[in-house]
């Protein structure tokens, strides 16, 4: 638990440290991975497996014949 809480302090003295540009810079970065994660994936990729089966046995075997046969089930 000791060694947690030195890494936990190493990184929250060094992100108090940082000049006002390495804060915003980092703001970017935490945007871009919202707008990554959470935007693109609520209206790019839907959820295949939840619209198109009904039942977890029926995504399962669909889902292992596309890992077998990638080629036949375009």
């Amino acid at each position: 638990m000791e060694k947690v809480k030195k890494i936990v302090d190493f990184y929250v003295s060094g992100f108090q440290g940082l000049p006002a540009w390495g804060r915003a810079l980092w703001v970017i970065i935490l945007i871009k991975l919202f707008i990554m994660f959470v935007v693109l994936r609520l209206f790019f990729f839907p959820d295949h497996l939840q619209t198109n089966f009904q039942t977890d046995s029926e995504r399962a075997n669909y889902v292992i014949e596309n890992i077998t046969n990638p080629t036949l089930n375009n």
